[in-house]
Parts: structure tokens; sequence; C-alpha cells
């Protein structure tokens, strides 16, 4: 039986996941549904992994059907559900365009440096961060390259066709804003596109089988499939032209061997095989290959320092949550905590959990949700923090809980994130206009959604005042503060969140002399 129709089916599925997944990442006009991101995410393997582990819910199970697959029918995560994956194909492809006598050949593995890898990031885990996990998972990875990349680009393309349409008395499209570029958002993405885009267009998926964990995690399972790919060696008549389109370079046309635990099931081998030698066997009598004692040793060697590296490296976040704030001329202010998304519950809670994939980021209607630098200390770089002077967190929108894909950012009802204290407002008087200009502003008192910031007299004028029993963190008075370069009220995060009080109603007595006001 000829199986050229996998390819063809491989090319369909990855291509969809890819769009969709991008679309998600890409979308400036918070259209799109939370059941769109949801179904899009359930299957992306680490976050799924995470929200598990955390929530413990089938519903949150995704990962439970990739290592499934994976154990009957090998890798078809990285070729078919992997937007990374099917990005270093697109540029694989174009490669070949460049250069049409391209040919892939078997190479041996880089075994001590995949392991290695994949290794430092389960210890890291263990050691209780994360930081390895979100540098290293390839759906974050992408979503990172999409919003510091591509996203600003559909933005400025989307203006720019705005513009024109204005020009003929067309308003269909309308333009939209891109806030809180930071350059030390790129350098990560830049770093991966760089690396990965190199890796594919010299050496087809040498990436996925040398630096990404998840491939490599799935490599290992896949030497228990239950199908795998071999060369029929009765049939085989030794063209080699399986070998010349393996993105893996893990056919050996030589020796007639596949090394299952480097294939990404790309099918590309059974396209253009002319005779029926390769095939899909049935593994399941055949004994497990298993790792070589020398190579068990290594691996043990390296767990071990790499433990006491991780450990020590999960206490250097200790310490490093204060980032000095400092305002012209007066006396220096001290943020002492980054503010987390609601329903993250804690900072540490959420620096465990978040892979930093940025799809909250883009989700995110005001933008106040931007990547992370050291704000969370060096175990949280390029995890979401909010940005007050990008945006502020709408009173009512819980778009961010609704759509994580890992439980990091836990949904919460209307009512319940109203409630929910991120942080606390702090007044500084010293860079106030009220105090600086001696004139009336009350900017951040007029668009607190809690009257937790209320305007109080003070030398025949008003200066704001923090109640903040009723704040809520949400940034609004911070971000409306508008004095530069530095504001007069900024938000103190809460390391763990707390419940605000409710606002009093305040009832307003007033007789209406009826006569008086409405004489007619």
């Amino acid at each position: 039986m000829r199986l050229g129709f996998l390819k063809k089916v491989r090319v369909f599925v990855s291509l969809l996941f890819f769009f969709l997944t991008f679309l998600l990442f890409v979308d400036f006009t918070g259209t799109l549904s939370t059941a769109l991101f949801n179904s899009v995410t359930y299957l992306e393997f680490v976050p799924s992994l995470l929200k598990f582990i955390n929530l413990v819910t089938f519903a949150s199970a995704g990962f439970i059907i990739v290592l499934a697959s994976t154990f009957l029918f090998g890798r078809v995560y990285c070729s078919s559900i992997c937007p990374l994956g099917t990005l270093q194909d697109i540029i694989s492809y174009i490669s070949k365009r460049f250069n049409k006598k391209k040919k892939y050949k078997f190479s041996k593995p880089w075994t001590r440096t995949r392991y290695s890898i994949l290794a430092l990031a389960v210890i890291s885990f263990l050691a209780g961060t994360i930081v390895m996990v979100n540098f290293l998972d390839p759906y974050s990875n992408f979503g990172r390259i999409v919003v510091q990349f591509f996203k600003p680009a559909a933005v400025m393309i989307n203006n720019f066709a705005a513009y024109l349409a204005e020009k003929l008395n067309l308003y269909w499209v309308y333009p939209t804003d891109l806030r809180g570029f930071r350059v030390t958002s790129l350098v990560l993405p830049a770093a991966v596109l760089g690396l990965a885009g190199w890796l594919s267009y010299k050496k087809g998926r040498l990436y996925c089988n040398t630096v990404c964990p998840v491939g490599s995690l799935l490599g290992l399972i896949s030497k228990f499939s239950l199908y795998r790919i071999e060369i029929d060696t009765a049939v085989c008549e030794n063209c080699g032209h399986c070998g010349t389109v393996c993105k893996s370079s893990c056919i050996d046309v030589k020796n007639k061997t596949v090394d299952f635990t480097r294939c990404v099931s790309c099918f590309n081998c059974f396209d253009i095989c002319p005779t029926l030698g390769l095939k899909y066997v049935n593994n399941y009598k055949k004994k497990a290959v298993l790792l070589s004692p020398e190579e068990e040793n290594d691996r043990r060697k390296f767990l071990l320092s790499a433990s006491a590296y991780m450990f020590g490296m999960a206490g250097v976040a200790f310490g490093q949550n204060q980032v000095k704030v400092y305002t012209k001329n007066t006396v220096p202010v001290f943020k002492k905590y980054a503010v987390s998304p609601p329903g993250s519950e804690s900072i540490a809670r959420f620096n465990r959990i978040c892979t930093a994939c940025n799809l909250c980021v883009t989700a995110c209607p005001t933008q106040v949700l931007q990547p992370s630098f050291l704000e969370y200390g060096i175990t949280g770089m390029f995890q979401p923090r909010f940005d007050n002077s990008s945006g502020y967190c709408n009173f009512d929108c819980t778009k961010c809980g609704e759509i994580c894909p890992t439980g990091a950012i836990l949904p919460l009802k209307k009512e319940e994130k109203k409630l929910t204290q991120l942080g606390r407002a702090k007044f500084i008087k010293e860079n106030c206009v009220v105090e600086t200009q001696k004139t009336d502003c009350g900017a951040c008192s007029e668009h607190c959604p809690t009257k937790a910031v209320h305007m109080v007299p003070y030398n025949n004028l008003f200066l704001p005042e923090v109640r903040e029993e009723y704040c809520v963190g949400c940034g609004a008075c911070e971000h409306a503060c508008p004095t530069l370069p530095y504001k007069a009220i900024y938000v103190e995060g809460n390391p763990v969140h707390k419940k605000a009080e409710k606002p009093k109603e305040e009832k307003i007595e007033k007789k209406v002399d009826l006569k008086e006001d409405f004489p007619f």
C-alpha cells in the first residue's frame, strides 16, 4: 500500500494549526472568541501539561492526547501541531526555492546536547523555577516571535490601509495603535528566530532534534511507538531518494535504518519513494531500544551537576522584584513588586506556571499586559506584567483568564474580578501638579473605577487621596496621571492578591424646589 497521501494530510493539518495559532497572536481587533483560543491551544504540549498539573482537570489534558499519539505513531505533534515546527518547514521550503539542488543527508544525532537541554529544563522545573521552560517551549517561543515581529507589521499594514480608505471616504478599516514596545522584549524571540531559522534553512529540523526539549522528550517516547517507519530491505532498491528529503537527517540509506527518535513524521520519504521500500511497521513485539551504559552514565553525571546549578539559580530571583523608579529632583520611589494579571493569585504562583507565550499580551484590549524584563526577577523574564504607561486594566474585562492555555491566569467572574486587589495605588505629593504647579488636576480620581482615589481640599485646591481598601490596582490612575517624566501616582503590586472592599454608595440628598427649578 502506497502511503504518499500521508504527506498531503500532514501538510493540511500543520498549515491549519499554524495559521489558526498565528491568527490568535497577530490579532489586534479583539474580536476572536474565547472558544477559538481554547480550542487551538488545547493540544499545545507544555501549556496543557502545566495547566493539568496545577488545576488537575482532564478538561485541560490535551498533552495526554499528544503523548498517546506519540506512543502510537511517533512525533506527529512536531510535524502537525507545533507552530514553531511548521515555521521551520516554511523556511526550509523557501531555502529549496533558492537552491533547487539542496538535498539532505544522514547525520549522527547530537545525543548529549539534546538530552542535556531536556534534563536542564526538567531539573529547573523541579527546582521551582520555570525559566528554562519559558526560554525553550516551542509554542511560547512562536507566540513571542509573532507578537514582537509580525503583529507590529500587521498593525502598520492595517493603518496604511485605513489611511488609503479614508482618502476614498471609506471607513470600514480603522487605524489602531500598538503600545508598550521595549527593545528588551525583542532579545529572546530574535535569538530563537535567528537560531531556528538558520538551522532550518541549512539543516531542516536540527533545532527540533537538538535544542527543543519537547522534541527530545517526544523522541524518547517514540522509541516505544507502536507504529514506526522502517526500510524493507527486501524491497528497497537503494535509490537513496528518501534520505535526500528527510528533514531530520535520520534515514541512514547505507545501513537501511531509521532513527525514529529524530523522525518528526513529515512523511516526505513516503511521498518520494518509487517502490514500497518504506512502510509503517507494528513494533509491539520488538524489544525497546535503550540507551547504552555509556550514555546512561553521562546523563547521570549531567543531572547531578545541573541539579546543583539550578537549585542555586532558583534562589537568584529572591529579592529581585525591586525596581527603582526615580522622580526628578524629588525623593526616589521604590516599586517593590510588579503587578501580575488578575486571576494569577500571586506572583510566585504566576512565575511558577506561566510560559511567557504572550497570548494574553496580544489579547489584552487595553495593552496593559506587556512582557517583563527583570520586574519579576531573572526567573520570571518575559512573563506578562502590568505596564500602566501603556494602558490600564478594564474594570470588567476578564479576557486574559479566559484564554490562558497554562492556567497561570485563572478565569474570574466579572463580579469577583472587580473585587480582586492586584495592588494598591500610592500617591507622591511632591510629583503632583497640585503641589508643583499650584493648579487643580484630578485626572487620577476621574479615572478610578472604585473611587479609591478621591479629592480632598488642600491649600484652596484639591489634592488626591488614596483609600487603599477600595483600590483594585487596575492602574487607571497611573495611566491617566499627566506628570512627566515620572508619575505622581503609581500602583504597588501585591505579591499575593487580596480582596478589596466594595465601595460604599454615597447618597446625595437634596430637596428639589419644583417651582424654583422648573418654573414652566
